[in-house]
């Protein structure tokens, strides 16, 4: 009963929070205004190949800083907004890769295998509806699995875990780096390692003691972390937006045809049955898989497919890549059941599962003086 009513807690604290306005005398919050906002920002940001949610977090996120006060009451709307950018960009990359066989987003690449053949054969409405229950179904049962476990799991790891085991958490998050940013282990490994060299700049616990400041006084507290995040990642975006840009500037516009509707486009209860098992599975994979720090959304949705191509097929089915609306409520259920479950190192570790959960560390930081970890609840 505890646990039900902490939850009740939490879901009241998001309508009688800060007032953004009042409509017909019922007090509007700011977190319900924020986290519509962002969803729609994130759909659209999704839904431009080039665009991604980490980016539009990354630019949104001062600018949540310079509107809102920076005090506990307004941490809820903060993450409310870039929450709402992380989930609506999971859906809106769903779009253009139906429609134009071009990924919005890394993890709708899967999407496109089943997704545009259905669009070409004049189903682009339906393929479109079931990518977003898919979504929505496996994003609801990652949240409710974030809730259910994330408290339970960091109070076992505050209470039985000391420094040593946190310790090696810690490596073991460095070892996900390694392994899965890119091809190349030793990339990662350096990669990991000059992060942790550039946390070394500044002062140590002597304070007369000072480490790779090249005798200047700013660098004597070290680097800002928001603000190194959001260079690295904002140039990171740009350099790869120009990337595809380079190479493939012209594919979309080639891609770009009017494709006719044909045929009912509307979701029958005997097409949410033939879903509903390759929905299941991919949710609980995408949670598996969201769990674990550093692992992202993609495999998620590569895992996923893969699942529902292994299911026994119906008599009638449409083979995997010729229009199969398994393979995109299987895909879509996976990356979007990594949003809810990825929140769930950074809440009980306090290790960022994917790029945009950094900035929800950051807006911990930011807004509430707040360090995720075992030690928030």
């Amino acid at each position: 009963m505890e646990l039900l009513q902490l939850i009740w807690q939490g879901i009241a604290g998001v309508f009688t929070g800060p007032e953004a306005f009042s409509l017909f005398g019922l007090a509007i919050s700011w977190a319900i205004v924020l986290v519509v906002a962002g969803f729609l920002t994130g759909i659209f940001v999704g839904a431009t190949p080039g665009l991604a949610g980490p980016m539009a977090m990354a630019i949104a996120l001062p600018i949540l800083i310079s509107v809102f006060p920076s005090n506990e009451a307004y941490l809820l709307p903060a993450l409310a907004f870039l929450i709402g950018i992380m989930k609506g960009a999971t859906v809106g990359g769903a779009v253009p890769a139906i429609l134009f066989n071009t990924p919005g987003t890394p993890d709708a690449v899967m999407t496109t295998l089943d997704g545009y053949p259905m669009a070409q054969k004049g189903q682009a409405g339906k393929a479109l509806r079931v990518a977003h229950i898919s979504s929505a179904s496996g994003d609801t049962f990652s949240d409710v699995f974030l809730i259910l476990t994330a408290p339970f799991l960091a109070i076992l790891i505050e209470r039985w875990l000391d420094l040593p085991e946190k310790a090696a958490l810690i490596l073991l998050s460095l070892s996900f780096i390694a392994v899965l940013v890119g091809k190349s282990v030793w990339k990662g490994l350096l990669a990991g390692l000059l992060g942790m060299l550039f946390t070394q700049v500044g002062s140590g616990q002597d304070l007369a003691q000072e480490r790779f400041t090249f005798g200047l006084p700013e660098l004597s507290s070290g680097l800002p972390v928001g603000v190194v995040i959001l260079g690295v990642l904002i140039l990171g975006e740009v350099f790869i937006a120009l990337e595809k840009e380079i190479r493939h500037g012209a594919a979309l516009g080639e891609k770009q045809q009017q494709q006719s509707q044909i045929g009912d486009q509307r979701l029958t209860r005997s097409l949410l049955r033939r879903i509903f098992p390759s929905i299941g599975l991919s949710a609980l994979i995408g949670t598996a898989i969201g769990a674990l720090p550093g692992v992202g959304s993609t495999l998620a949705a590569t895992l996923g497919h893969s699942a529902a191509q292994n299911r026994k097929p119906l008599p009638d089915e449409v083979p995997y890549g010729e229009g199969n609306p398994n393979g995109i409520a299987a895909t879509e259920a996976a990356n979007s059941a990594v949003s809810g479950a990825n929140l769930i190192p950074v809440l009980s570790l306090g290790i960022p599962g994917n790029a945009a959960a950094v900035f929800l560390i950051l807006a911990f930081e930011s807004f509430g003086g707040i360090n995720p970890g075992p030690s928030v609840f």
